[in-house]
């Protein structure tokens, strides 16, 4: 299946170059640009495309506010690929807050460009080491907002894969440490993320550390 992809970008040459790129791919479509925040979340409505690739320092409406309106606005809302670069760590926190699936660096190649797109698209959360480290960090300094223990909602094997997910396990990973089969994993993150009202992985991270089922350092 083909993923529409929007771009929003104030800087003309990295719309190109980005549009240039992905429309070569054979399952990525380039469906639209956007050169500021307002712009994007009046495309983006428009168009509906599956992935928006999202600056942060953009005129007019930066991509963190725009993130959230078209979170809050579009049902059901696109996956949302930060662009960001090395400057730009205080903003990690703020954009998963605000509904991203993920973080790709602006000097990022070609290749890793078209494999974050896919990788949003499937709905799996695009987090670097260095970015998870530093969304940890920030954890640790505000704290959970609830008190630690098993979420309601879901079952206790949905919680150990629930907890794994936020140590930034794959699925792999966890179906080795609780010694299940990959698919039945990919089932349990299915469950989870429609249980929780959840969007993808980065969604399910920031619940479980803000809910206190993981803490920083475990």
């Amino acid at each position: 299946m083909t993923i529409r992809v929007l771009i929003a970008d104030d800087q003309g040459m990295v719309r190109t170059g980005f549009t240039v790129f992905l429309s070569s791919q054979p399952d990525i479509e380039v469906v639209g640009e956007a050169a500021n925040g307002a712009e994007a979340v009046t495309r983006v409505a428009e168009l509906r495309p599956d992935v928006v690739l999202m600056d942060v320092r953009m005129p007019v409406m930066d991509g963190l506010a725009a993130t959230r309106e078209i979170t809050r606005s579009v049902d059901p809302p696109p996956r949302i690929l930060v662009l960001t670069t090395f400057d730009l760590d205080d903003y990690v926190y703020e954009a998963l807050r605000a509904g991203a699936s993920g973080f790709l660096l602006k000097d990022a190649s070609a290749q890793q460009l078209a494999e974050a797109v896919r990788v949003v698209a499937a709905g799996e959360a695009l987090l670097a080491p260095s970015v998870t480290r530093r969304l940890i960090a920030e954890f640790a300094r505000i704290g959970p907002s609830r008190p630690r223990g098993r979420l309601d909602d879901i079952t206790e094997r949905e919680t150990e894969v629930l907890t794994l997910i936020a140590r930034g396990r794959s699925n792999q990973e966890i179906a080795e440490e609780l010694v299940l089969s990959e698919q039945t994993v990919k089932t349990h993150v299915g469950r989870i993320l429609a249980k929780l009202n959840l969007r993808d992985r980065a969604q399910a991270i920031v619940h479980a550390y803000e809910t206190g089922l993981v803490r920083p350092g475990e």
